[in-house]
């Protein structure tokens, strides 16, 4: 697998993850501004992949430290 693959499959596992531990984060991520392309046809590289990745990985941890579950 590529750099780009394995960063797309990082993607996809964190927001199955959320949609399935965290329903409540899940419905936001359409609304994540790394999500919102300016152009018609946006050019998707290894570090726009990062970044949104990083971006992801941030929200679910922000969350985690204000939604403690007991």
């Amino acid at each position: 697998m590529n750099a780009k693959q394995i960063l797309m499959k990082e993607i996809t596992e964190l927001t199955t993850l959320m949609e399935t531990e965290y329903p409540e984060l899940y419905q936001y991520l359409d609304e994540n501004p790394m999500t919102i392309p300016a152009t018609n046809h946006p050019h998707i590289d290894i570090v726009v992949l990062k970044e949104y990745l990083e971006s992801l990985k941030g929200l679910l941890q922000h969350h985690l430290e204000t939604h403690k579950k007991n």
